[in-house]
C-alpha cells in the first residue's frame, strides 16, 4: 500500500494530475477544499474520501484509491485543529494532521498534537499510521516546556510509533538532510515537517522505501514536498 502525504497549499483542484503521478493508494492532503462544496470535476476526482475543516476552501482530507474502503472515527476532536482519524479497509487506522497555530491558546502546532496524543493515546496502537504536516522539528525544541517536538515523538516510540523517514534515513531528529517545506518557497529556507509515523512492526527488515518529493518538480505548486511510503 503507497501512503502519501502532502500539504497542497491550497487549489488542490488545479494541481490533481501532478497528485496522480505518485500513484498513491491512500492520499493525505492537507489545506485542500471541501470536495462537496467545490466543482464536479474536483468532486468525481476525490472519489471515495473523508475531509473536514473550519472553512470550505483549506481543511485536511483523505483520499482513498484502487477500490481501498475508507470511514471516519469518531475520536473527539475537543476544538483542537486540525486531526482526521479514519479506518481504512476495516482494518487500518489512520490519523492525518495539519497543526494550527490557535489564539488566544499556549498550545499551538506542536502543542496541538500533544494534547491529542494525551487525550486519544488509548488509540495510539499498532493498526494506527500518522500522516501529515506538524508544522514542528526539533530544532525549536524548549527546555521549558514538556511538550516539545522530541517530547512529542519519545511519546510515540513508547507506544512503538516511529518516523518512517528517520528510520529510512537514520538521521536524527533536527538533522534531516531532505527538508520537505520551503518558507516562501525559496529553496535557502528548507525545513522538515511532514511527517509519517507507523509501528514499527508494520516494517520488514531492511525496509527503507520512503521518498521526499523534488523541489524542482513541486515548489511551483507548493512551499511543501509530498512524502511517500510503501508499506
Amino acid at each position: 500500500m503507497r501512503i502519501v502525504t502532502w500539504n497542497c497549499a491550497g487549489a488542490l483542484r488545479r494541481k490533481t494530475a501532478a497528485v496522480d503521478t505518485l500513484g498513491a493508494d491512500i492520499l493525505v492532503v492537507q489545506e485542500c477544499e471541501n470536495p462537496a462544496m467545490s466543482d464536479a470535476g474536483y468532486a468525481d476526482w476525490a472519489g471515495n474520501h473523508v475531509w473536514a475543516g473550519a472553512i470550505k476552501h483549506k481543511g485536511i482530507g483523505v483520499f482513498a484509491r484502487n477500490g481501498i474502503s475508507i470511514e471516519a472515527l469518531g475520536w473527539n476532536g475537543d476544538g483542537l485543529a486540525h486531526f482526521l482519524p479514519v479506518r481504512i479497509d476495516g482494518r487500518l487506522d489512520l490519523l492525518a494532521v495539519w497543526t494550527q497555530p490557535v489564539v488566544p491558546s499556549t498550545y499551538s502546532y506542536i502543542g496541538q498534537f500533544w494534547q491529542y496524543l494525551q487525550r486519544h493515546r488509548v488509540a495510539f496502537g499498532p493498526n494506527l499510521l500518522i500522516c501529515g504536516d506538524l508544522n514542528s522539528n526539533a530544532i525549536w525544541d524548549r527546555k521549558t516546556r514538556r511538550w516539545n517536538h522530541s517530547d512529542c515523538v519519545r511519546e510515540l516510540g513508547e507506544i512503538g510509533l516511529v518516523s518512517l523517514y528517520h528510520v529510512a534515513s537514520g538521521e536524527p531528529q533536527g538533522a534531516e538532510s531532505r527538508p520537505t517545506f520551503f518558507l516562501h518557497r525559496d529553496p535557502a529556507k528548507p525545513f522538515h515537517l511532514d511527517y509519517i509515523f507507523a509501528h514499527a512492526s508494520r516494517m520488514a527488515p531492511g525496509w527503507s522505501e520512503l521518498q521526499v518529493g523534488d523541489p524542482e518538480d513541486w515548489l511551483t505548486l507548493s512551499d511543501h514536498m509530498p512524502v511517500i511510503v510503501d508499506l
